[in-house]
């Protein structure tokens, strides 16, 4: 596919003024070109964040969660006010309260669901999965989901337990194997499964108006979708912690056959949704990669491959990864350089930025990195310093530098601090 196959849309009602397209087109360019490796105008700055537009806003994180309007609003706002060159999608990350509740989720607790009104998410971390459900899910994950995985994760599948197996319905077995469809328990579920489903659409139709609102007035998204390493979607969403750990020892051979399998799905469901959502960068939040996670030797037999072979999918597809390695991932530099150079942006959240531009800035854009604690309990003129050093040590020296917080701005951040970030980028490499 073609560069112009991602060239931004604008949808909706929201009009689009000239100075506002010059605006978005100077903006986004800023970004591609760091991804292409190439000098922009300016450094350009991102806006990734969960909670904050609610603190800066005056209203709960359970209202950023529940009320579409006032989400949309306080999400605008930030926007409009800090003027960032590429923002993610701030109600993809937040804004679905209602939908979850439809769903029934079970993997995660939110404001107002399980935690308090201004409480963050807590994350369930429990095995989804047995260890001797490997099997069952090499030989048929569909079957799997149906029949196990969605009903452990979300109440709203509860009667997928009774459905068919469908592999082997044929002919006369095909009208005899459909009677689990009038079960009473089947039914129920897909009453709700369509309940949450509208309530979906109500959710995304809300997203793609707040798109339309920042696009219109001259801001574009970082990121179009979002994608997982296949690594971290078996440990976090099925095995969980405890059980990942120990299948590096005792399951060898079939979690890798799982991670194989998983890097070619995972590929297919990225790209389609990057090509429905019309914008070439990948967000992909890495979470057991860190140096203190695994050995050098687990890292490059467990990790690696499977997760090399899906960004290498995803650029082939002319997508442009960007994935954020979380924690310190000082020792996997050297592993993490084998891509083609031009093709992907690696945000770092700890790793530091000067080791990472000497080993990779010949190979991938940088985004990151001040430090959470600075940027909540730090002064402005130390957040100014901060952006200044980075500058100086990276993007006057060459690297493509996209700057942010560590992981965006943390949801406790004074505005003040923000306002310095911003304002910080524009003096000393504007």
């Amino acid at each position: 596919m073609s560069e112009s196959t991602y060239a931004p849309t604008m949808l909706g009602a929201h009009a689009q003024t000239p100075e506002a397209k010059a605006a978005y087109d100077a903006r986004y360019e800023r970004i591609l070109a760091c991804a292409r490796l190439e000098q922009p105008d300016r450094m350009p700055v991102a806006m990734q964040s969960f909670f904050w537009p609610a603190t800066h806003g005056g209203i709960t994180y359970q209202e950023l969660m529940y009320d579409y309007h006032k989400a949309k609003k306080v999400c605008f706002d930030v926007v409009a006010e800090f003027e960032p060159d590429g923002v993610y999608p701030l109600l993809m990350g937040t804004n679905m309260g209602r939908a979850l509740e439809k769903l029934e989720f079970k993997q995660l607790q939110w404001p107002g669901h399980g935690v308090g009104p201004m409480q963050p998410f807590q994350y369930l971390d429990r095995e989804y999965m047995k260890a001797e459900e490997y099997d069952d899910f090499l030989f048929d994950p569909t079957g799997f989901y149906l029949h196990t995985y969605l009903p452990r994760v979300a109440g709203a599948f509860e009667g997928f337990d009774k459905l068919p197996d469908f592999p082997g319905l044929h002919y006369f077995r095909l009208v005899n194997g459909i009677r689990p469809f009038a079960l009473p328990e089947v039914r129920a579920s897909f009453e709700k499964i369509v309940a949450a489903a509208e309530e979906t659409n109500v959710f995304f139709a809300n997203h793609l108006d707040w798109v339309n609102q920042i696009n219109a007035a001259g801001f574009p998204l970082i990121n179009g979708g979002n994608s997982i390493a296949p690594y971290d979607f078996i440990a976090d969403y099925f095995r969980g912690a405890t059980g990942m750990m120990k299948d590096l020892f005792r399951h060898k051979e079939k979690l890798k056959q799982v991670l194989d399998k998983a890097a070619v799905f995972i590929a297919r469901m990225t790209i389609t949704n990057a090509r429905a959502a019309n914008h070439p960068i990948v967000f992909i939040p890495i979470h057991w990669a860190p140096d203190a996670f695994m050995s050098p030797k687990q890292f490059e037999e467990f990790w690696w491959p499977s997760f090399r072979r899906l960004m290498m999918t995803l650029i082939e597809a002319d997508l442009i990864p960007m994935p954020l390695w979380e924690a310190d991932c000082t020792k996997r530099l050297e592993v993490i350089k084998d891509i083609p150079p031009g093709k992907c942006i690696y945000w770092f959240e700890r790793t530091d930025m000067v080791k990472a531009f000497e080993v990779l800035g010949d190979r991938v854009a940088l985004r990151g990195n001040l430090s959470p604690s600075l940027m909540t309990t730090g002064q402005p003129h130390e957040v100014d310093a901060a952006v200044k050093r980075l500058v100086d040590e990276v993007w006057r020296k060459g690297g493509k530098l996209i700057l942010d917080g560590a992981f965006g701005i943390p949801d406790e951040t004074p505005a003040p601090n923000v306002r310095a970030m911003f304002d910080a980028a524009r003096k000393y490499a504007g």
